[in-house]
């Protein structure tokens, strides 16, 4: 099967099966997302929507964050993963944001990297939900995904996102980090796929080489 011919069936799929997909992260503003995005590394989206609550009850943006101290953070964060640091990048983040861009996120993604916490993947994220910018996360379930449907052979996230961006039409791609991602935390998991429940198993190389 054509790498083109592979792209094409997936997405059409999606399309008419998952016409809107959505965020599980929970936010009002795009300073929460960032937040929740910069929390949900190495997490569950689960458990940051747990927390976030009461965290953006105490610092609902910028200023009321890089105000607080990080051990005022860090306590309504201790059950996250890698709490000490992400409180640090949390503080650092918001002071950025308050210094260098008026308290707003830029929606420029490498403005975006410069913040502390900010990487390739949270900067794709928060453009593509937010600003609806032609760009594509790649997180471990998308990686996955990639690697087993036959879309890419990279041996990076990042790589793995240059070849989604150049073979997914730009209108597609903040749908397609969606698409993928909650397609690989329900039924291409990394144990057991589920792949007798999968209606991409007729352009799956996964599926195709059993």
């Amino acid at each position: 099967m054509r790498l083109a011919q592979r792209y094409k069936g997936i997405l059409d799929w999606f399309r008419v099966n998952v016409p809107a997909p959505k965020s599980e992260l929970h936010f009002d503003s795009p300073f929460q997302l960032l937040t929740a995005v910069i929390l949900s590394a190495q997490c569950t989206d689960k458990r940051v929507n747990m927390v976030t609550p009461a965290l953006f009850e105490a610092f609902p943006d910028a200023a009321t964050m890089a105000a607080a101290s990080e051990e005022e953070i860090l306590s309504h964060i201790k059950s996250i993963s890698y709490p000490n640091s992400k409180a640090a990048h949390l503080k650092g983040m918001a002071q950025a944001l308050i210094a260098n861009f008026g308290g707003q996120v830029p929606e420029d993604r490498d403005a975006m990297r410069t913040l502390p916490g900010v990487g390739l993947k949270t900067a794709n994220v928060v453009a593509s939900i937010i600003y609806d910018k032609p760009v594509i996360a790649v997180d471990t379930h998308i990686f996955r995904l990639a690697h087993r449907l036959g879309l890419s052979e990279a041996k990076t996230p990042d790589k793995v996102s240059a070849d989604l961006e150049k073979n997914i039409p730009a209108k597609d791609r903040p749908t397609a980090h969606h698409w993928f991602i909650l397609h690989g935390r329900y039924i291409c998991t990394a144990r057991n796929p589920k792949c007798t429940d999968c209606g991409l198993k007729e352009w799956c190389k996964f599926y195709l080489s059993k």
